[in-house]
């Protein structure tokens, strides 16, 4: 159930579907409750989820970010099997169910001692050529500015190490540009140059990025993760992990942390390919009424 309005939001990946069950599941409380999200002090968004807290820092519902995922997912070649599943032999035929977090998760060794081998594995990896400047295209439509509030997680390619974009101490980047480096997948999509730096998908570090947030003592946090219960075990083991391993840090911080995973109807609507749009309307409605469930309406 939730209890008024978080202090921080945070959206984790989950690629087109998970972006199509954030929004519902925030209309849906929103509706149920008569929250704002666009009310929260902080917004911290990873891949899917950056393409959601950016439409809400903007000052917008979370359905006026729907053209952008759109684009997201037209973006994704159909070839995706040729181009991802020879790097991950074990996946095989499931590299197009898994699409943008199954990269990621090979490469979320997010221990500080990992990010050398991560930025080994990123300088290896093919360069595609594929862009996706619609999607930017979109994202700067929306009007959004980081104004201390909004932060944006993605992965420096050379070093291996998370950035989040709106942070006092992040490069400067405008919040197309960072959803940009947010929502590139390695192995399918062209890193995004800013600056003289080149940066990937936030997930490669977490597909949550929980602790990232700038809570402390007394802090209410919620956090919607897409990919928990996700059908592909390695998926779903690495957010598992990852969530718990972040919510402790920053309870330790003196924060609650309340988190919303998707339930059963929510996830028979979004099936195994996260980048199917097509079943985006059907998500969305299922995130609705998962949404108002947990407003208690």
């Amino acid at each position: 159930m939730i209890d008024g309005l978080p202090d921080a939001l945070v959206l984790g990946g989950g690629g087109t579907v998970g972006e199509a069950w954030l929004r519902g599941v925030l209309n849906g409380i929103e509706a149920g409750s008569q929250l704002d999200f666009r009310d929260c002090e902080y917004l911290v968004g990873t891949s899917a989820g950056s393409i959601v807290a950016a439409t809400l820092a903007a000052g917008k519902r979370p359905d006026a970010g729907e053209r952008a995922a759109r684009e997201w997912a037209r973006a994704v070649p159909d070839e995706l099997d040729e181009v991802v599943a020879p790097r991950f032999a074990a996946v095989g035929k499931a590299a197009r169910a898994a699409a943008t977090p199954f990269a990621n998760v090979a490469l979320s060794v997010t221990a500080p001692a990992g990010r050398l081998a991560r930025a080994a594995v990123l300088r290896r990896a093919p360069r595609p050529e594929r862009s996706l400047a619609e999607l930017g295209t979109h994202v700067d439509a929306l009007g959004a500015r980081f104004d201390g509030r909004l932060r944006i997680s993605a992965v420096d390619r050379a070093t291996g190490k998370r950035v989040m974009f709106g942070a006092p101490d992040a490069p400067r980047a405008t919040v197309a540009e960072a959803v940009l480096a947010s929502c590139s997948v390695p192995w399918i999509f062209a890193p995004v140059t800013i600056g003289e730096r080149e940066y990937v998908d936030g997930g490669v570090w977490s597909l949550v990025n929980l602790d990232a947030v700038p809570a402390g003592r007394g802090s209410r946090v919620l956090v919607l993760v897409p990919t928990a219960g996700a059908s592909i075990a390695a998926l779903r083991t690495a957010t598992s992990l990852a969530l718990s391993r972040e919510a402790s840090a920053l309870r330790g911080r003196g924060a609650t942390v309340t988190t919303i995973v998707p339930d059963d109807a929510s996830l028979k609507a979004m099936g195994p390919d996260l980048m199917d749009g097509s079943r985006a309307g059907a998500v969305a409605t299922a995130g609705y009424a998962q949404g108002r469930r947990a407003a208690g309406a």
